[in-house]
């Protein structure tokens, strides 16, 4: 259990204080205590490893099925003896240009918070190091907790929003750059910007609706003071939401853009290619024309015959080149 519980503290008038180092005894004395709490911090927990915490601290078997099978969608759970959150922190891979999401549960009860992280995102040490330092906040209990938590995953949507930003405005510059060399991979990138975007808004559109049930309802385990907090939470959330849509419609935008610009080369190229063949056809009339070797034709026997046919061929081919020049088709 030790690899498996990162760090396990009982915070008394918010600041931490040592308790027993087995967790069932350290609960014992955060309740007896009474403005207490204990807070236990677990990742990848087995479900041999996490039945000893969930039979201790009275977890619904629902929640603790999603707790070690992962893969749920962000939602607040209600029970009888605790609260179940789950969030998805997101991480972007500048170099390979790929989002990817962890997740992380929430239990918040009588005189506990059980955190539970999958995945390589959604890492607590800084956020329980930032709480230690604001005992005020710690003051109200699990609910710092999980607004510490909430708020932490939500401004990393933004940050990772603002930098998926930065990428398609390169991405942007590729598309509307006067000599595209590859338009084939600029497609096939904008198509899998928009599955990374799509990936981003699995983990923040649901997670709305549990922030509005904690700031503007009445949740059992959270505290009615707290509600402000998660409304700031809320407020940001959907500004990490409408940057996501602003993403997606510009690159929706960006992709029609991009094939109407390939459609407007194929116009340009054929048109090029039809000036070139026309050229092309009035000497090959001519010589056609010639080349049929009938006897009656009276500039076979003329000294003027070839050079003439020659001229006129020449001259028809300038001419149509201006032409075709003045009308942009070359």
């Amino acid at each position: 259990m030790r690899g498996v519980i990162v760090d396990c503290a009982i915070y008394r008038d918010g600041r931490r204080t040592e308790g027993p180092a087995d967790f069932s005894d350290a609960l014992d004395e955060a309740r007896a205590a009474g403005d207490a709490f204990l807070w236990v911090g677990m990742y990848e927990p087995t479900e041999k490893e996490f039945g000893h915490v969930s039979e201790e601290f009275g977890l619904h078997p629902l929640a603790v099925e999603d707790a070690l099978t992962a893969h749920q969608r962000p939602k607040l759970e209600v029970y009888d003896d605790s609260l179940f959150a789950v969030l998805k922190p997101v991480l972007y891979d500048d170099d390979t240009d790929t989002v990817s999401t962890g997740e992380l549960m929430v239990f918040v009860g009588d005189s506990f918070v059980v955190t539970v992280r999958h995945g390589r995102g959604g890492a607590l040490a800084a956020v329980r190091g930032r709480l230690e330092q604001e005992p005020e906040v710690l003051r109200h209990g699990p609910t710092a907790v999980l607004y510490a938590v909430s708020d932490a995953v939500v401004d990393h949507y933004i940050e990772v929003a603002a930098e998926l930003q930065a990428d398609l405005e390169e991405l942007e510059a590729q598309v509307f750059a006067p000599n595209q060399t590859d338009a084939k991979s600029i497609a096939a990138r904008i198509y899998g910007f928009k599955r990374q975007v799509l990936e981003f808004r699995r983990a923040t559109s649901p997670l709305l609706t549990p922030m509005n049930r904690l700031a503007f309802g009445t949740v059992p385990f959270v505290d009615d003071h707290s509600r402000p907090f998660f409304r700031d939470v809320a407020d940001h959330l959907t500004k990490a939401n409408e940057y996501i849509e602003g993403l997606d419609r510009l690159l929706s935008d960006a992709l029609a853009a991009h094939l109407a610009q390939m459609g407007v080369r194929q116009n340009d190229d054929m048109r090029k290619i039809s000036a070139w063949a026309a050229m092309a056809a009035v000497p090959t009339m001519v010589a056609g024309i010639y080349g049929m070797n009938f006897e009656h034709m009276p500039e076979l026997r003329q000294w003027w015959g070839y050079p003439a046919t020659v001229l006129v061929m020449a001259g028809a081919c300038v001419g149509l080149h201006r032409l075709f020049k003045r009308r942009g088709w070359l």
